[in-house]
């Protein structure tokens, strides 16, 4: 076994009823690793983290975290799990120092290394002035560093960070990436978001997940090249050109209008540049083209070409 595959997720799939939320998603992560969950909201990314962290049941499939299969040894895989969901589970009329004891309890760390315990996590979170705060006190932000310190107090092997930083300012968003940027260092971890720019600022590897399905699957390397893959033209044109014709052009894959009458062209890099295809057919229909400036494609563009034509499946056949 690799000794440093951490978690190893086996086409887990999960029904409610008719309903088929997610199907057949695979994947590992390793020691060091920060592995972007990447999807539009709806698209599974919270059901597929609620159960790699044994709060939900697959209706199939297979999970080991640190070779425990967490079916079979749910205590074991558990106990090197740090888990922070969408909403930070925290005790509002408890002060840090409070309710960060009480994880500790609840982590089975012994008494006498609580204290210690604790003020490691507080000091990792940036949290060491406002021990004494109550919870329902702080900011968002500093709500959001509590709940990171209850997941990673225990020094979990692999820690699972569903929306980490939903509802945060700016400044408190570039904070919270950098205290992940460090547990990286050290720990695995799964980052479930549905932020562009968090993916590419933090992690390795990025997965895309759409109607409950894996769509791509990449380290951010080989999400470069596949963005330099999908490239575009901004046109513009004296007259409208008929949009159609653009479109079929060999190569190109989407045509859209945008600002001052431009338009810009989609296309693959696999079939050639079509600039020369686009000038012959602008002067052959009289439109009048004036500028033409290529492109490369941003993640987002990429992120809509790939699920934008996704169909989703909301059922499954009867036995």
């Amino acid at each position: 076994m690799n000794s440093s595959l951490l978690v190893n997720v086996d086409s887990i799939s999960r029904r409610y009823g008719r309903l088929q939320a997610i199907t057949a998603i695979s994947f590992v992560i390793n020691k060091g690793e920060v592995l972007g969950f990447l999807g539009p909201n709806g698209a599974g990314k919270s059901t597929t983290m609620q159960i790699i962290s044994g709060n939900l049941a697959p209706t199939d499939g297979h999970i080991t975290i640190a070779g425990h299969d967490l079916l079979e040894h749910p205590r074991a895989a558990k106990a090197v799990i740090g888990y922070l969901p969408e909403h930070p589970p925290v005790y509002r009329d408890f002060t840090v120092d409070e309710y960060l004891n009480y994880c500790a309890a609840l982590r089975n760390v012994p008494r006498k290394q609580r204290a210690i315990t604790c003020a490691r996590a507080k000091e990792r979170c940036g949290l060491q002035d406002v021990g004494r705060r109550l919870i329902g006190n702080l900011s968002r932000g500093f709500q959001q560093r509590v709940g990171l310190a209850q997941a990673i107090l225990h020094s979990p092997l692999v820690i699972i960070l569903d929306e980490p930083t939903v509802g945060l300012d700016p400044i408190q968003i570039r904070e919270i990436r950098a205290l992940i940027r460090e547990f990286g260092k050290d720990h695995g971890i799964i980052l479930s978001t549905h932020i562009l720019s968090e993916v590419q600022a933090i992690c390795d590897r990025v997965q895309i997940i759409n109607h409950g399905r894996l769509i791509l699957s990449d380290t951010i390397a080989g999400l470069s090249r596949h963005l330099q893959q999908s490239s575009s033209l901004v046109v513009a044109f004296r007259s409208v050109p008929d949009l159609t014709a653009l479109a079929q052009i060999p190569g190109v894959t989407l045509v859209t209008a945008i600002e001052n009458d431009r338009i810009r062209v989609t296309h693959t890099s696999d079939s050639g540049d079509p600039t020369d295809a686009i000038v012959k057919l602008a002067t052959e229909k009289n439109w009048g083209l004036y500028a033409i400036n290529a492109e490369h494609a941003s993640l987002e563009e990429v992120f809509v070409a790939l699920t934008k034509n996704e169909a989703p499946s909301h059922t499954t056949p009867n036995p």
